[in-house]
């Protein structure tokens, strides 16, 4: 590659999360309660008010025998995970370095943060976010956080407006599986309105909690149950994706920008398609609604998506092969280290396998330009003199 890479999904999860992260930035009158490292069962876990959220990689736990499920660092070798890697900005640094990747996007934990206790979810979404300020400080032209919004209008205005004071974000991330009240709800609005005032993107991610996990108790123990991921992030977005269009989000707020990440994008060209026939559909009954109000929806949904919506993908020949209809410059790759779908150390090896039928030109976009211009990224300084030329 001619250029620097920019992979625009990848992940700080709970297990890697140093084991001071809340204890140190809660409020004094949480900290007893919140998040916090626990050994249980001779196993590290996250536990907060007693209920455990997840493991902790930090603590090494006993062999368990061959694995169903291979990560990143897996696969690239890594024996000993209780350094948490991925969290530690010198050691994260150096994997990006391994892979031939010049910056990282990075999304937080993908399990929920959606405690009962309405103060000690909104407290542990802000600490959160002030730490990943700290930790993209580092190299803040690599290291390129996305702070998480919690789940329900009124918080989520309100930690937007903490994120806008830290400053220097230029994404925030919500878990739009666990969104209430549904996208349609005018409780939403002033959330639409401040990140089109602020210039902050929105991402949706794939979320895991409770109602996922349980799903597949079924099929544990069966191979099966591998092909039901995919089902499952479909079935996050479908909803959410359909609403911005039907409700009118992405028409009233031209300057509101989306990232899908996590999901594919090989889903949503039928679904755009679809979405274009319902409006033509709508226009034909223009007299009906004529007498009704009107048809607020003016513009083709294919044309909003060109607009304001940005894709990610790993491994995409349908994004090579349909180029055109997602708008070149709206398509963003990924590594999504260090999760099982991440191509990482292999990713420039994957990257030349599945896109030998695009041209150089496209490759460049979606690989630095275009995540190059959304979040501002200047490149290695050598490549900024070049640039210069």
């Amino acid at each position: 590659m001619d250029h620097p890479l920019i992979s625009c999904d990848d992940h700080l999860d709970l297990n890697q999360l140093p084991p001071d992260l809340w204890e140190k930035r809660l409020p004094d009158h949480l900290k007893a309660r919140g998040p916090k490292v626990e050994i249980r069962d001779g196993r590290a876990v996250w536990v907060c008010d007693d209920k455990v959220m997840g493991p902790w990689s930090g603590h090494a736990n006993a062999p368990a025998g061959p694995k169903p499920v291979y990560t990143a660092l897996d696969r690239g070798g890594i024996v000993d995970q209780t350094e948490c890697r991925p969290a530690v900005a010198k050691l994260r640094l150096a994997d990006m370095d391994r892979d031939g990747v010049w910056a990282h996007v990075l999304f937080g934990p993908v399990t929920s943060l959606d405690f009962e206790d309405e103060e000690m979810r909104d407290a542990c979404y802000a600490a959160y976010n002030v730490w990943l300020k700290e930790f993209c400080s580092a190299a803040p032209d690599r290291l390129i956080g996305v702070p998480l919004l919690p789940p329900y209008p009124q918080p989520a205005l309100k930690e937007l407006q903490h994120i806008v004071s830290l400053g220097g974000f230029k994404q925030a991330n919500l878990q739009i599986a666990m969104a209430q009240p549904r996208l349609e709800s005018d409780e939403w609005e002033p959330l639409w309105q401040l990140l089109e005032d602020s210039n902050i993107i929105l991402s949706f991610h794939v979320t895991v909690f409770a109602s996922v996990s349980r799903a597949f108790d079924k099929y544990k123990g069966s191979p099966g149950a591998t092909f039901l991921h995919v089902k499952m992030f479909i079935e996050q977005f479908l909803d959410p994706f359909v609403d911005l269009f039907a409700w009118g989000i992405l028409e009233r707020h031209p300057g509101l920008k989306i990232v899908i990440a996590e999901s594919g994008i090989g889903w949503l060209p039928w679904v755009v398609e679809e979405l274009d026939y319902r409006h033509f559909r709508l226009w034909e009954g223009e007299e009906f609604w004529n007498a009704r109000g009107g048809i607020p929806h003016k513009m083709k949904p294919s044309e909003l998506f060109k607009r304001q919506v940005y894709g990610t993908f790993q491994q995409s020949p349908t994004a090579v092969a349909l180029a055109e209809f997602y708008g070149e410059d709206k398509l963003l790759w990924a590594t999504d280290y260090p999760h099982p779908d991440s191509i990482w150390p292999n990713s420039i090896k994957t990257l030349e396998g599945f896109t030998q039928k695009a041209t150089p030109e496209l490759v460049r976009k979606f690989t630095w330009e275009n995540a190059a211009n959304l979040y501002g990224i200047k490149g290695p300084p050598q490549q900024d003199a070049i640039a210069a030329e």
